[in-house]
């Protein structure tokens, strides 16, 4: 059986041309296609109220934590600075509580951006709410090439198992203003760019987790690494549903 993957949706909050609705949840085209040729079957969860997530864990086995808008600043204990960009309070709360109860229930857990940054903020982490708070940032991360193409490269830590998918120095695309400051006590970086800022993250003690800062749904099908990240992830999958199965 195919491992069910959970995409949870953002929210178009203005008014489309094919409905004339505002709030309509999307989940972006890349990242479905990427978790179908890696051999998931991608189900999209609105975000609802917190308290339902309980009812969503029996529905998938694996959850992907995809980009969008910045994580409100006060789950990690801060006021907006200036710089902030776009908030969505109500994704905010749901995606913690599912990744909280995904974390428990032993799901295989994969972040992209803006999810890689929530699942430190959810796990107790915190947030360079732009870059220009970190000091040492130099580099262009929100590249002005087109998205499906790399801009910069990173180093990834040898004693890892993203340095067992992807290598030591992978080339990835950027598209972010805002950066992992303090790590979860659950996690550990594995992934740094050259001026020393956050590039992807892993649970400590096992394979249930990992999060890139880069856009792999955008550069996978011309680049094996982004690709061999969605094969992981879908393997991580199979192995809970195939668990799951034989309970």
């Amino acid at each position: 059986m195919r491992p069910r993957i959970a995409l949870p949706a953002d929210t178009l909050t203005e008014a489309t041309n094919i409905i004339n609705e505002r709030n309509a949840a999307f989940a972006p085209r890349p990242a479905i296609e990427a978790i179908v040729k890696s051999g998931g079957v991608p189900v999209i969860f609105p975000s609802v109220d917190p308290e339902d997530v309980r009812d969503y864990l029996t529905l998938f086995d694996g959850v992907c934590f995809l980009g969008g808008s910045d994580v409100d600043p006060t789950f990690y204990g801060e006021e907006p600075f200036y710089k902030l960009g776009t908030t969505y309070r109500k994704r905010d709360l749901f995606e913690i509580e599912l990744l909280k109860q995904s974390v428990t229930a032993g799901k295989a857990i994969f972040g992209i951006c803006r999810g890689m940054q929530l699942i430190n903020v959810g796990l107790g982490g915190t947030l360079f709410q732009d870059l220009s708070q970190d000091l040492h940032s130099t580099l262009k991360h929100s590249q002005a090439a087109p998205g499906n193409m790399p801009s910069h490269h990173i180093t990834v830590e040898q004693d890892s198992r993203l340095h067992d998918i992807i290598g030591e120095r992978p080339y990835i695309n950027s598209r972010h203003h805002q950066a992992i400051k303090d790590v979860a006590p659950y996690l550990k970086i594995t992934a740094k760019a050259d001026d020393q800022v956050i590039e992807a993250i892993e649970s400590v003690n096992n394979d249930q987790i990992l999060g890139v800062q880069w856009h792999p749904e955008n550069i996978y099908k011309h680049y094996d690494d982004s690709k061999h990240l969605f094969e992981d992830f879908v393997r991580r999958a199979q192995v809970v549903a195939e668990r799951k199965l034989n309970s």
